[in-house]
């Protein structure tokens, strides 16, 4: 607006020597080039750098930092939440050498406790037991590495030859899972049963 007003200060006694229709032509001229100017400065202002993490719009501080230009301009910034700090955490009983915790931080009662360990050891016991039958049915179809050989195998050794193999790794998985669960539940201090006769293959 200062613009236009110092231009029709300027040109006021020159006016008096043209048409009347240039002034105007004149003066809407120079109204758009003030909107282009302040266009211009507005524009210049929502310039946004990013250094890194860090945002700014001082463009001195952006060239000593070597910042990027964001296409836009538009940045919107959320702080993360501030995190409850480790002693406070340790004393609610819900740290990370806590033996036991519900969800939340709060701790798990005694009885609610025995009750999870008991369902979880009738569990084990369960796949155990199941993992055992599987063990039979293997080493009785593998038959100490001779299984009887099945249609297609008698024309074709390989045939045979490679579900020897495969069952001789089915047995030693299997017996690698029965071990596992014996573990647990000598670690949960419950009695795995005798030991069974069942064994990997050789």
């Amino acid at each position: 607006m200062n613009v236009f007003l110092e231009f029709k200060r300027w040109a006021a006694p020159r006016m008096q020597r043209v048409p009347d229709t240039v002034p105007v032509v004149i003066a809407e001229l120079v109204v758009s080039v003030a909107g282009l100017l302040s266009a211009n400065t507005v524009h210049a202002e929502e310039r946004i750098y990013r250094c890194g993490n860090e945002y700014t719009n001082t463009v001195s501080e952006a060239q000593l930092k070597t910042c990027k230009l964001i296409a836009g301009g538009n940045v919107t910034v959320i702080q993360a939440p501030v995190r409850a700090s480790g002693p406070a955490r340790n004393a609610s009983g819900a740290g990370p050498g806590a033996a036991s915790g519900a969800a939340g931080g709060q701790k798990i009662d005694n009885n609610d406790q025995r009750a999870r360990d008991a369902d979880a050891r009738l569990i084990l016991e369960s796949e155990l037991r199941k993992a055992e039958a599987k063990q039979q049915a293997l080493l009785q179809e593998y038959n100490n590495g001779a299984p009887e050989k099945l249609g297609a195998e008698l024309r074709n050794n390989q045939k045979y030859l490679d579900r020897v193999a495969e069952l001789k790794a089915a047995v030693n998985r299997n017996q690698s899972d029965i071990d596992g669960i014996r573990r647990e539940l000598e670690r949960m201090g419950a009695s795995a049963g005798p030991a069974s006769s069942v064994s990997a293959a050789k």
